[in-house]
């Protein structure tokens, strides 16, 4: 059944709307690839981010199944007609894209696909990605049934046309995402440089004058035992001031991103830049999340900060991954990693292992619980669980 000018009308403005609605480079990718696909009523998507290396930095698909996805392999590299889209900077509409000359084919378990329209999407005279779609399923909006267009292609001018909007709205929502990564992973390098600056003037005072009195301990304990006494009792107070000083340093500097953006959107930004800096896969997931307290929110942050730098600086795993679900009115955390793993009890018995030490203070201090399983040689996982208001 042909739908009419209203209800194409209505279909590219929820497109244009879901497309704005998110801020992470990943999340508006795939809006924007399913947007494309259910508007044009195509069987299959694609987005391709290209790198500087002949390959793509991201490549996102819709309507192939994540089986599917494995079994194709490793991501295309920039050729044939991905490349003529990326490097002339021209729209691409064939009836079958299997008899083009440029074809150069595909990996055994992709799917079959015939009839192609494909855009590039521009930032200004910048070519930062390639969107196209596969196998019409129907006939155009606002088309009646009827026999295939003259081209033999499924896709008719008015779909380029109308892809072509959306590539161009595609443009600004993926250079606003990529703009607000960067505004937080400089946040990010911004509250290091602050936490730095605060335990300099806070400490670094505190820290001098404890040297200086140890030393001047040391050197009257054979010829002045008393005043020796004396000194080392002022010693004790200014390392339990030096211990003050630092812990409210540290427990004060709640992190702005998040009571900017809340706990779910400051961790996905900062396990993503975790992602990009190490070689190890960092994977974060949020299953019906609902907003927690302001303590137990920040608990929760710096328990899976913790966490994941043990897991990235020390186990040696090769994928970590981080989620968060709700739990009654509360909220439980779960890191794990494949790494090298430990065994918690020598570590606490021995009082070594000061990371864990600080997320169990954490998870008292709104009184939540923390539980730490691992082995040598079989990963870690530890899970925070956190009471609600």
């Amino acid at each position: 059944m042909s739908q009419g000018p209203r209800s194409g009308l209505a279909a590219v403005s929820t497109a244009l709307l879901a497309m704005s609605r998110h801020l992470e480079v990943r999340d508006v990718l795939k809006t924007i690839v399913a947007s494309a696909r259910d508007l044009l009523d195509a069987q299959y998507a694609a987005l391709g981010v290209p790198d500087d290396h002949g390959g793509f930095a991201q490549f996102v698909v819709d309507g192939v199944s994540d089986e599917q996805w494995k079994a194709i392999g490793p991501l295309p590299r920039q050729h044939g007609i991905l490349a003529a889209m990326l490097h002339e900077a021209r729209p691409e509409r064939l009836a079958d894209v299997r008899e083009d000359p440029r074809f150069e084919g595909w990996p055994s378990a992709h799917p079959d696909m015939s009839d192609f329209l494909g855009l590039p999407i521009r930032d200004g005279d910048e070519v930062i990605g390639a969107l196209f779609l596969a196998n019409k399923l129907r006939p155009a909006r606002g088309h009646a049934e009827g026999p295939a267009p003259e081209s033999g292609c499924g896709f008719t001018r008015e779909d380029e046309e109308l892809l072509a909007i959306l590539a161009q709205h595609a443009a600004i929502a993926l250079t606003n995402a990529r703009l607000y990564e960067r505004s937080r992973e400089l946040t990010i390098a911004e509250e290091r440089s602050r936490l730095a600056h605060e335990l300099h003037d806070a400490v670094s005072q505190k820290l001098f004058s404890l040297r200086l009195t140890a030393q001047a301990a040391a050197a009257l304990v054979d010829r002045d035992p008393a005043r020796a006494k004396g000194e080392l009792q002022q010693v004790a107070m200014l390392a339990a001031e030096a211990a003050d000083e630092l812990r409210a340093a540290v427990v004060e500097l709640r992190p702005a991103a998040l009571d900017e953006d809340g706990l779910i959107a400051t961790l996905r930004t900062q396990i993503q830049v975790l992602d990009r800096a190490h070689s190890a896969r960092v994977t974060f997931a949020a299953h019906k999340f609902r907003a927690l307290p302001a303590a137990q929110e920040e608990a929760v942050l710096r328990v899976a900060q913790e966490a994941l730098h043990n897991a990235l600086r020390h186990s040696g795993a090769e994928h970590v991954e981080v989620t968060v679900r709700r739990q009654d009115r509360g909220a439980v955390l779960r890191v794990t990693d494949d790494g090298s793993g430990f065994e918690p009890h020598t570590v606490r018995r021995a009082g070594r292992h000061l990371g864990l030490v600080s997320m169990r203070d954490r998870a008292s201090g709104v009184g939540g619980t923390l539980v730490v399983e691992s082995a040598p040689g079989e990963g870690t996982t530890i899970e925070l669980e956190v009471p609600g208001g």
